[in-house]
């Protein structure tokens, strides 16, 4: 450790000292690229991590009840959850439904084949809103990756052309001239890959993340889908509603008339 860091200390500081004044723009124009990536980093990776648990815990609580609208009903809530933002969208439209729309099959309220499919409208809308707020923020990792080395490039080349148009003017080619300018341009290289090199191991960890929870919201929907469908979806053969609605005629014209 004492060897290394006087020397790369050094380097880096010599480097930067005989950098153009184009090669320190370039310099700086990274290390505000490299600034906003661990920002994003940082936020993301915490976010994955809240959303990875927070959902294992929301799984677990409604696998655990027998009504499907058990936890929505009871008011509980699991904040950073993306299965349960889908779940409460999903519930918010059932209820709608039930309230406004509802069939009644023996004494117990269920909606039509027509309702559930607004519901299901609401669950995959949910799904594809909370998937796009797990890629938020992606896009800028993937400019730090590619667009990173490329703006180092750019510095160095620059860097590189302005020391052989001095040399070529000064009208001296030792290594004691050349080697000042190409240590300043090389920095910004240095610089691109230490930009990139982060935010490409970040961007690979974190996309496999963000694949996992999406699938994990697929399943989840279908899951969901189904409970809801088998709970409170009025499913009956057409002979049995129009037995059913030709009972319920009988009965009222059954029933005395109230003075």
């Amino acid at each position: 450790m004492d060897f290394f860091q006087p020397i790369l200390g050094n380097a880096l500081t010599f480097a930067f000292e005989k950098a153009t004044i184009e090669g320190k723009i370039t310099i700086t124009a990274l290390v505000i690229v490299s600034m906003v990536s661990w920002s994003v980093i940082i936020t993301k990776g915490r976010q994955l991590l809240k959303a990875r648990s927070s959902t294992k815990k929301f799984l677990d609580a409604y696998r655990a009840t027998k009504d499907p609208m058990g936890l929505y009903r009871e008011k509980k809530e699991f904040v950073g959850s993306p299965a349960y933002e889908v779940y409460a969208a999903g519930c918010e439209e059932l209820t709608y439904h039930l309230e406004n729309n509802p069939v009644e099959v023996k004494g117990q309220k269920r909606i039509s084949l027509e309702s559930f499919q607004s519901v299901q409208v609401a669950l995959e809308r949910g799904v594809s809103a909370e998937a796009l707020s797990l890629e938020k923020g992606m896009i800028v990792l993937t400019t730090a990756v590619s667009g990173g080395p490329f703006i180092g490039l750019l510095g160095t080349v620059w860097g590189v052309m302005e020391t052989f148009s001095g040399i070529a003017k000064a009208a001296s080619a030792s290594l004691t001239a050349m080697a000042p300018g190409v240590a300043g341009a090389l920095i910004a290289t240095v610089v691109g890959l230490v930009v990139a090199i982060p935010a490409m191991f970040a961007y690979n960890m974190m996309i496999t993340a963000i694949r996992g929870l999406t699938q994990e919201l697929d399943n989840f929907n279908s899951e969901i889908t189904t409970d809801f469908e088998h709970k409170y979806v009025d499913n009956r053969a057409l002979a049995d509603e129009i037995a059913d609605a030709l009972r319920n005629l009988e009965n009222e014209k059954s029933q005395p008339a109230v003075a």
